[in-house]
């Protein structure tokens, strides 16, 4: 089960990938920002170009998602195995439909601002989960 690191929004925290994100190797600097009146919705801006993901809070969203973070993640994130990473998962909007990535959560330290995307295995998460599902 996710539980947020912090209760509090994030109206702008800088982010440092551990890795690449896959499909934007070529970027390197993030902001994380509050979508204001929509509770545990984030905007996740690139500072170098026009690419904006909306991320929502698995503890909030989706709240028994409990996807395994390997310890060599923990550790490049500055957490131990006694630190739980707030988990966000990615939304893709259809018409008629929300959908978001179960398969590759992005875990993120909210005291540093370092964060990593997981690729999980697709057979137990879904690349496309409906959001009304969960």
């Amino acid at each position: 089960m996710s539980t947020p690191v912090m209760d509090t929004p994030v109206a702008s925290l800088p982010l440092t990938f551990t890795a690449p994100m896959p499909g934007f190797e070529e970027l390197h600097d993030f902001t994380l920002r509050s979508v204001e009146g929509a509770t545990g919705l984030y905007a996740l801006e690139a500072g170098s170009t026009p690419v904006r993901l909306f991320l929502a809070d698995a503890a909030v969203f989706a709240p028994s998602y409990a996807p395994p973070v390997p310890a060599a993640s923990l550790d490049a994130l500055g957490l131990d195995e006694r630190e739980a990473p707030q988990v966000l998962i990615v939304l893709n909007h259809a018409p008629g439909s929300t959908t978001v990535n179960l398969m590759a959560p992005i875990v993120l330290n909210r005291f540093t601002g370092r964060c990593t995307q997981l690729v999980l295995d697709g057979r137990d998460y879904p690349l496309r989960a409906e959001l009304h599902s969960l």
